[in-house]
């Protein structure tokens, strides 16, 4: 999830936290103050979470994309704004008005999935085994490491969404219905299409026995649960959690479906230049598909295990702006009042926020609304940068806030902010800086305790027979002694999406 801009300073590396290493003192009840910007007066943040039992922390990461299945590549791609949209070749696209995509190539499944069951499953099931076991494996607990054997399995679960859950296999089944009959259909047709099936199969993987389904919320389906996974475990319910998205829709039926809605870019003669957010000639979103997951855990369960934590998840909001089946305000009120309802509940003051990483889908009425929203809380918007990861990647759809979760960590960590490409004639209504074309390594200008980042996720998507209309965003902030990395992540959802 995640949009170029507010890094640390070149100097700055950011360490985990380790047993061997002096933990933070608790949070008080207001955060030193921080500096928004030279001219501007200082603030002070609401009162955040200090139990170590409800504090939620990242320890591991785990991905699959159009640039492969390691998290450091991925974001050496991205910073080099390199596109991942080309022409379709997994079938003949050559009659529909769009034919090119985010489509992933190369994909193995070698160590994490069998032989037998890898050729049965769909790629939407396959990207979530893989990147949720990579994500284990980040964290030190590998499958059948001794560590991962320490594991409560009772308190620990798996809550993996997807947008539109296994449709090649749900596809070929219909198409063998109607060629063969009924008695041709895999006995597999209902369990692999099914949305909760990537949760469950990625839980009886790594036996997990805790808290396991799917949430199935278009585009902000891997925030949705990022936000369930998290309240999870603040409410005691589990000591750590697998969370994210997967996707895999670019097949005739959902490339189809998204023609007919009329959502797609039609850039044929140049596919990858056709995401450009905030772009005057922007004409549509590009489809993407992939995986992103997290760990989540609570810091008492990271620190009894001298976990590597790399992030804090400081909290959420979900809303509905109830407005109109396919338009969004104009004026982002549903999407600004959700992001007010975040920020109280992260314990984060707007002026606080310097970094925003935007859903940014490259549709004509999304993308203008997303920013009048975002101006509706940050009244100074000099000090804010803005980008967005789809530009390069395209609208991975339910595993879009994964994928952009897992960058937005990066580029905290790294110190550098990845461009948004395409940026050739920008809208005159987004005042920010939008890391145009090239990466940028950013100082947040902050105070002497802390350094924030807000990351922003805007999910438009059309699913089936239905809109839905969904909003996402994330904060994050680091702590001045570099032990922590903290994450606010807030939801709207609701009504049905624009385009």
């Amino acid at each position: 999830m995640h949009q170029s801009l507010l890094l640390p300073q070149p100097s700055l590396s950011v360490r985990p936290l380790r047993r061997d290493t002096a933990p933070r003192p608790p949070l008080t009840r207001r955060v030193p103050r921080v500096s928004v910007s030279a001219s501007a007066a200082t603030v002070s943040a609401p009162r955040r979470e200090t139990d170590p039992k409800k504090r939620v922390v990242i320890t591991g990461m785990g991905l699959v994309s159009v640039f492969g299945n390691e998290v450091d590549k991925y974001y050496e791609k991205l910073l080099e704004g390199e596109s991942g949209i080309g022409l379709i070749d997994r079938f003949d696209a050559s009659k529909f008005p769009t034919r090119f995509a985010g489509q992933i190539r190369g994909f193995t499944s070698e160590g994490y999935i069998d032989g037998k069951n890898d050729r049965r499953l769909d790629d939407c099931l396959r990207y979530c085994l893989v990147s949720g076991k990579k994500a284990l494996e980040s964290a030190g607990l590998g499958v059948n490491s001794e560590e991962h054997k320490k594991i409560d399995k009772v308190r620990a679960g798996v809550l993996v969404g997807t947008g539109m859950g296994g449709l090649t296999v749900f596809s070929d089944g219909v198409q063998a219905l109607i060629d063969k009959g009924y008695r041709k259909i895999t006995p597999f047709f209902i369990p692999y299409a099914i949305t909760n099936m990537g949760s469950a199969l990625l839980g009886m993987d790594v036996g997990f026995m805790g808290p396991n389904y799917s949430i199935s919320t278009a585009c902000a389906t891997s925030n949705y649960c990022f936000y369930a996974a998290a309240n999870h475990i603040r409410r005691g319910e589990a000591d750590i959690m697998l969370a994210g998205g997967t996707e895999a829709a670019i097949i005739p039926i959902g490339v189809g479906g998204f023609v007919a809605c009329r959502a797609l870019s039609q850039r044929n003669d140049d596919p990858k230049t056709a995401s450009r957010p905030w772009d005057k000639d922007r004409d549509g979103f590009v489809m993407g598909e992939g995986a992103g997951v997290l760990v989540m855990e609570s810091l008492e369960h990271a620190m009894k295990r001298d976990a590597p934590i790399i992030a804090e998840y400081l909290g959420g909001a979900v809303n509905c702006d109830a407005y109109h089946m396919t338009d969004p305000r104009a004026d982002g009120l549903g999407v600004s009042s959700c992001i007010k309802q975040s920020l109280e509940d992260a314990g984060v003051a707007p002026e606080e926020v310097n970094y925003i990483n935007a859903h940014a889908t490259s549709t004509l009425a999304g993308d203008l609304a997303e920013v009048n929203a975002i101006k509706q809380v940050f009244k100074d918007t000099s000090e804010i940068k803005i980008n967005g990861t789809k530009s390069m990647i395209g609208h991975c759809l339910g595993a879009a806030g994964g994928l952009e979760a897992i960058a937005t960590i990066k580029a905290i960590n790294t110190g550098w902010l990845h461009p948004t490409i395409n940026q050739f004639n920008i809208e005159p209504a987004v005042e920010f800086d939008t890391v145009p074309n090239e990466k940028k390594q950013h100082e947040v200008n902050v105070g002497k305790y802390l350094l924030y980042y807000l990351v922003i996720l805007r999910l438009n998507v059309f699913f089936f027979f239905f809109y839905i209309r969904l909003l996402s965003h994330v904060l994050t902030c680091i702590c001045s002694n570099l032990k922590f990395i903290r994450i606010w992540w807030a939801q709207l959802g609701g009504g049905l999406c624009a385009f």
